[in-house]
């Protein structure tokens, strides 16, 4: 594993609370839908106590729906397990300043039980288990992630009070790559590039998307359990920042029937040499791949369907996988192919391929997990990659991603490829997540409904 030096070290941290700086500490770990969940500390007790010795927090936080509703099915916490504690150990990794938050620093928390051992249902521990793995073998896996959003000029209570209709979007028509069209929102825009880079996060660029209203800020890649860590704090922060500012803005993956919000995820490795092990001796993209990024590669076409609940987790993300709407239907890859689920880009030490499956509600934990448990199968069983998609893959004769929720989450229950790379326990606990949620969606009575039943039938 990488050796990571935070963006704040704990030195520091004490310098700036004896100045009184700073004066109060987050200390969160991310749950199952990726949120962060914690506490606020009063900076010197966290110094003095929390730092060395960690915290606790209910176990029922990974247990819960996304209303945080107590639900039944989770073998970790239950009623009859009394809903008891588990620790919360600080990263020292993790910790930064917040600036979007006068005199905060943050901090990220690893799981674990009164006896030591891990969580192993976490996300962040799931991740580090894969990670582990991957180490074994000589590789890191370097990650960038790719977050879009949509921003309205709607408070967020505004927007719960109108039932998140008839919003009004910062922009009203397709700015994508529009310099005019993003000049309209930079003044939120730069607020959140600028405090990003202050928290440690090394910003890239900032565009226009295709849909009202919708942008994304670019942040460079890096280690993985690193990358994952930063979207976190960057997803939380850019809502934070936009709540300041008066306005909301959703990664939801799909807000309405026109293009919805992406999380397109790219991935190479890197060997003890810190050499990209992906890049290959030949010529062009796809001849410059090594035999390790073929094999790799492999694996995320053997592995694509079953892991898909990791990388569209809920109900709203199978609403993006529509023919012609730049979001995947197609199990298949190609070269700088926006058609297919994965695109293979760059050459050499850039050389790299994207899982173009999730949108922004994912949980990046979750879904990089799944990438890199993905590739260790094409390793291990050295499969074989077959040829690219070289033209239209939503019209050609290759399997479908799944196409609901209901689907994605009975091909996880049942795969022999999730049960090896992540234990049955971990295999039974997201099932069930995604049983809570369809449960809950089947009870629902949709605005859809209504409007085609409440008169006319």
């Amino acid at each position: 594993m990488v050796d990571r030096k935070p963006p704040l070290a704990p030195e520091e941290l004490r310098s700036l609370v004896a100045s009184g700086e700073i004066d109060t500490v987050v200390l969160a770990f991310p749950d199952m839908q990726g949120r962060l969940q914690g506490k606020r500390f009063a900076a010197q007790f966290f110094l003095d106590e929390v730092l060395a010795h960690g915290t606790e927090g209910c176990n029922y936080l990974l247990a819960v729906d996304t209303d945080m509703n107590t639900v039944d099915g989770y073998e970790m916490s239950s009623w009859d397990r009394g809903y008891g504690d588990f620790a919360m150990h600080p990263d020292l990794a993790t910790l930064r300043r917040i600036p979007w938050n006068p005199g905060s620093a943050f901090i990220l928390a690893d799981l674990a039980w009164s006896d030591g051992t891990p969580v192993v249902a976490a996300p962040r521990q799931i991740l580090r288990h894969q990670l582990e793995r991957l180490a074994e073998l000589g590789y890191t896996a370097m990650v960038g992630t790719e977050l879009e959003f949509m921003v309205f000029q709607d408070t967020y209570e505004q927007a719960w009070n109108a039932n998140y209709r008839a919003l009004t979007p910062v922009n009203q028509y397709n700015i994508d790559y529009s310099v005019l069209g993003t000049g309209r929102v930079e003044p939120l825009l730069r607020r959140i590039r600028n405090e990003m880079q202050a928290a440690g996060l090394v910003v890239e660029s900032a565009k226009g998307e295709c849909n009202l209203g919708q942008h994304e800020i670019a942040f460079r890649y890096d280690e993985a359990l690193t990358t994952c860590d930063q979207h976190a704090v960057y997803k939380t922060g850019a809502k934070e920042i936009a709540a300041q500012e008066g306005v909301s803005l959703t990664f939801m993956a799909k807000y309405d029937e026109r293009e919805g919000n992406s999380c397109h995820i790219h991935l190479s490795l890197a060997d003890a040499d810190g050499h990209n092990a992906m890049a290959g001796d030949g010529e062009g993209a796809e001849r410059g791949m090594s035999p390790v990024m073929r094999h790799f590669l492999a694996g995320q076409l053997a592995a694509l369907r079953d892991f898909s609940l990791l990388y569209a987790p809920n109900i709203n993300s199978y609403k993006r996988f529509r023919p012609g709407s730049f979001a995947p239907t197609a199990v298949a890859w190609g070269v700088d192919n926006r058609t297919c689920a994965l695109r293979v880009v760059g050459h050499g030490r850039s050389m790299r391929f994207e899982n173009r499956l999730p949108g922004g509600d994912v949980n990046p934990y979750l879904a990089v997990a799944g990438l890199v448990a993905a590739g260790l199968y094409g390793i291990e069983n050295r499969l074989e990659l077959p040829e690219s998609c070289p033209g239209n893959a939503y019209t050609a004769d290759y399997a479908h991603v799944p196409a609901t929720l209901r689907e994605a989450a009975e091909l996880w229950e049942n795969s022999e490829i999730a049960k090896a790379a992540f234990g049955p326990e971990v295999v039974a606990h997201y099932r069930n997540m995604a049983r809570v949620e369809l449960d809950a969606y089947d009870s629902a009575v949709t605005d859809w409904e209504l409007r085609r039943s409440f008169e006319r039938l």
